[in-house]
């Protein structure tokens, strides 16, 4: 081999090695695909409710998990059994050690009808590990205002007696207690598996 050939060798070699650093020192990290929070938001107020069984529920004590939270009701004819359907599937996309570390909170905003019993008994039929949650109306009250959840009763003919409209997102809550993503009715399941898998890869 001629010096000529060894030089331009010699060349090639260092522009496809710098090419290469520049990629691994400026490639952007994986980014989260639902609607974040910029900057991850604490949870503010705790959501301490009682359980089915009579045992206490706190929020808090779920730290070391990925929350996915949900407010809807047992009589809902189409958002919420979707919402949770939906929820299933996500959580059964993921291999059995990431699932887990997710745990999924459906809390009521129909008090009136929802006891605990009857949010679990709910919840079972989709995954017997949700939780499902109710309370009175003044503690749901200042849980659905902390959590900038919209609802209202609307009279209606159906055998229910009547509807409520509420907000119908799912947030996802990160291992250290931190809002970090929305989700909207439209956002598709392997987006959600998507964020939860970064979000489970996270240093606590």
């Amino acid at each position: 081999m001629d010096r000529k050939a060894l030089l331009v060798g010699i060349i090639s070699f260092l522009l496809i090695l710098t090419v290469g650093m520049a990629v691994l020192l400026f490639a952007k990290p994986a980014s989260f695909r639902g609607t974040t929070y910029g900057e991850p938001y604490p949870v503010t107020s705790e959501i301490a409710l009682t359980r089915s069984d009579g045992s206490n529920f706190k929020l808090s004590e779920m730290r070391g998990n990925a929350v996915l939270l949900f407010f809807g009701y047992t009589s809902c004819p189409d958002v919420c059994p979707t919402t949770l359907a939906e929820l299933k599937l996500i959580v059964a996309e993921l291999n059995q050690e990431d699932a887990a570390q997710v745990k999924v909170l459906f809390v009521t905003v129909d008090p009136d009808r929802d006891t605990p019993q009857r949010m679990q008994e709910y919840v079972n039929r989709f995954n017997p590990a949700f939780v499902g949650l109710s309370g009175s109306q003044a503690e749901l009250e200042k849980i659905w205002q902390a959590y900038g959840i919209y609802r209202e009763t609307v009279p209606g003919v159906s055998a229910s007696g009547y509807t409520v409209n509420h907000t119908a997102r799912v947030t996802l809550i990160d291992r250290q207690g931190n809002m970090r993503i929305s989700y909207g009715l439209d956002t598709p399941m392997e987006d959600v598996v998507h964020d939860l898998k970064l979000i489970l890869k996270e240093k606590q």
